[in-house]
């Protein structure tokens, strides 16, 4: 079974819930396991949040105002990418290390959430165009009625 699928949505706060929506609503129709499903939409919640909040001023034409998502779901796999047209990271350093924060703190959870969550996480700058990258994967686990579970 392999299924993907790919939004662009508007640098908007009203654009996280309904990508953690439609993330969630596929996975229950194939039937990937519920605690599974909950992770990755959670993960995929942080990076759409991320990008919402960091992804502008760098696109031309008005792209900054927008961002990417793509899912793949591919056998025992799930991946999912996140893609804004911002500045991206700054070439001179490497890409951000997630790092604890306090339990009080309003920001700085996103990466670390992510990688608690997926099993693989990549962070980068998109080639050539500029704008950051946020890709995760997650082994999946299947219910035992799932309808299209990968054999």
């Amino acid at each position: 079974m392999s299924i993907w699928w790919s939004l662009h949505l508007r640098r908007e706060a009203a654009s996280v819930p309904l990508a953690r929506r439609l993330l969630l609503g596929a996975m229950e129709t194939a039937g990937v396991d519920p605690d599974v499903s909950y992770d990755l939409s959670v993960a995929l919640s942080e990076a759409c949040a991320n990008a919402v909040e960091h992804g502008g001023d760098g696109g031309i034409g008005g792209c900054s105002e927008a961002y990417r998502v793509t899912a793949y779901l591919d056998g025992e796999m799930c991946r999912i990418e996140v893609a804004d047209s911002g500045p991206g990271f700054d070439a001179d350093r490497p890409a951000p290390e997630p790092v604890r924060v306090g339990a009080d703190a309003e920001e700085g959870r996103g990466l670390f959430l992510i990688r608690e969550l997926a099993d693989h996480v990549h962070v980068g700058n998109k080639p050539g165009r500029g704008g950051a990258v946020v890709s995760f994967d997650k082994i999946l686990k299947w219910r035992k009625d799932a309808p299209l579970m990968a054999v």
